[in-house]
């Protein structure tokens, strides 16, 4: 099952400005943010910076970097797919995009019937 959906991919610039943090910073993860402080922007934070806690889920990982959210955000977007991008602007206060005049963006994408198909009914809503 190598085609199922993923829940979380990054467009190039994306990736690009990951692989820029990475190379200043060694690893580094997401936590996209639940609405405190910076809205609900993804957060980037250097691996054992930020604790992942018992109510945190691992979407997946963009560039082998790992992409956490809140359960109940996770289950709140279940039937969408996030898309990793980059717009100009300041990042989060405590992201390491922070800075760049570059931040991390989600952007959204509904999963239609096809892709529910590849996931499992498990992961459908409702």
């Amino acid at each position: 099952m190598a085609d199922i959906a993923p829940r979380v991919v990054a467009t190039e610039a994306a990736l690009e400005l990951i692989a820029e943090i990475e190379a200043e910073y060694g690893a580094i993860l997401f936590h996209q943010s639940g609405g405190c402080c910076d809205g609900s922007s993804p957060m980037c934070y250097p691996v054992g910076e930020f604790r992942i806690g018992e109510s945190d889920i691992l979407l997946g990982r963009v560039g082998g970097v790992p992409v956490y959210i809140g359960r109940a955000q996770g289950m709140a977007w279940a039937h969408t797919q996030l898309i990793l991008d980059v717009v100009p602007g300041r990042g989060g206060m405590f992201s390491l995009d922070n800075g760049r005049e570059r931040r991390f963006l989600v952007r959204g994408r509904v999963f239609g019937d096809s892709d529910f198909a590849e996931i499992g009914r498990a992961d459908r809503p409702g």
